[in-house]
């Protein structure tokens, strides 16, 4: 019997005994968060064989009957990654399918100059669609609780919530919460946080993660009695910490302050291609446009049909809008860069990424990428590096081809100093050339 008592007081301790319910701390506990001000207790009495026999005949029904486990935070984590990973893939599995349908009245797939847009998760390296990403990376970020609670909740709190300015609310009360209890580490006050409370409850908790990283800093649920009240309420109560244990706190709230939201990388696939007069030639799958189905056939059609908008009077203004409109139609380019030796070389991009962004991923697939180039769209347009400008602002959407060309007076250079051409791309693309069809 007696171990038996002991073993329920283990598994209530910091637990949530419920509305009205008075959760007392097993008194060996050091440090006691709240101390009691009340009578002092009867010294124990062991009871009469009569009870001993009562107490035996309800532990025997106990027992006998499946006891509820109490759920962990961690518990409770998994279920809720269970729950949301399965209705995210339901309707990920639903959006796909009508995608698939929606995108084979556009084009056939087997003659797409690019399969699709695909991301890297930063946490896993998995490569991932466009409609994965986000399940994948939600569920990645969960798993992490495993191996460290802090960073997992940061990842939460900066990735979980769309509203920055929430985010940074949230994030400076917290901030708030450690300075007080760095600052006065032995005040108890600063060690509970009453979950009712205004400000908890309209900037902290409504940012997910939130409860998680305090949590993570050592905080624990438990109700506490409330002067003037007559059911107990739920505080997040943290025990007292060493010095050490404060810079720890420090630091973790610092970590916290830094925090990025975790986004998929765009996977610019780059492919190299044999010299080939098909290189103007594009065919891209809806993923690159920012259109409907419908809108997208509308608009080759137009293509098709020959239709000149640059033969309707339109003003500057008129044209500027139009030019608006339709850099907003793309999410991605696919760019090409015929070099020299006739080769290709092609990539993925944002369509809102910098020039130099692509003069990044250009140099990245050199032999001799510290050479200076240059790169020329249609036109004759000689791109420049160091503009701050888009691509979708240079009119580089949705596919374009470009012209490589190296700095002439740095190659007159080398090969008056007997320096010979060599290839252009590095060996891992040319493994891989393709011929385009």
């Amino acid at each position: 019997m007696k171990k038996f008592f002991e073993d329920m007081k283990k598994d209530l301790k910091f637990k949530s005994a419920g509305p009205g319910k008075k959760l007392t701390e097993d008194a060996s506990a050091k440090p006691q968060v709240v101390q009691s001000s009340g009578p002092a207790k009867p010294c124990y009495v062991a009871p009469t064989e009569g009870a001993q026999k009562a107490g035996a005949a309800a532990l025997a029904r106990i027992e006998g009957q499946p006891r509820p486990r109490v759920q962990t935070s961690q518990d409770v984590i998994r279920l809720q990654v269970k729950r949301e990973l399965e209705a995210e893939a339901a309707a990920v599995a639903e959006k796909e399918k009508t995608t698939a349908v929606e995108g084979s009245n556009v084009k056939d797939l087997a003659f797409l100059s690019v399969t699709g847009v695909y991301f890297t998760c930063p946490l896993t390296g998995a490569t991932l669609t466009k409609s994965e990403r986000d399940v994948h990376i939600k569920a990645a970020i969960f798993m992490r609780f495993e191996e460290d609670a802090v960073e997992a909740s940061i990842m939460m709190v900066h990735t979980f919530n769309k509203d920055r300015e929430k985010v940074k609310a949230a994030v400076d009360i917290i901030s708030k919460y450690i300075e007080n209890i760095c600052k006065n580490p032995t005040e108890e006050k600063y060690r509970k946080i009453k979950l009712s409370n205004k400000v908890f409850q309209e900037k902290v908790k409504t940012v997910e993660g939130s409860r998680e990283f305090l949590e993570a800093m050592g905080f624990q649920s438990i109700m506490l009695d409330v002067e003037g009240q007559e059911e107990s309420e739920e505080f997040l109560v943290l025990m007292e910490h060493d010095s050490e244990s404060l810079e720890v706190m420090k630091e973790s709230r610092d970590r916290l302050q830094r925090g990025e939201p975790v986004r998929a990388q765009l996977d610019r696939q780059p492919q190299a291609f044999r010299p080939s007069p098909n290189a103007m030639r594009f065919e891209l799958p809806p993923e690159f446009y920012n259109l409907t189905a419908e809108e997208l056939k509308r608009e080759q059609q137009q293509k098709n049909e020959g239709v000149d908008k640059n033969t309707m009077l339109r003003t500057k203004a008129m044209r500027e809008r139009e030019e608006q409109r339709e850099r907003r139609k793309y999410n991605y380019t696919l760019l090409r860069v015929r070099l020299p030796d006739g080769n290709i070389l092609q990539g993925t991009f944002l369509a809102w990424d910098k020039v130099s962004v692509l003069f990044q991923f250009v140099r990245d697939s050199l032999v001799d990428g510290w050479q200076p180039f240059e790169l020329v769209a249609p036109g004759g347009h000689k791109l420049q590096e160091d503009l701050e400008l888009a691509l979708n602002e240079c009119s580089l959407v949705p596919a374009v081809l470009l012209t490589f060309s190296w700095d002439a007076a740095v190659q007159a250079d080398i090969a008056a100093g007997g320096g010979k051409s060599s290839a252009l791309l590095k060996p891992e693309l040319l493994e891989n050339i393709q011929t385009l069809s």
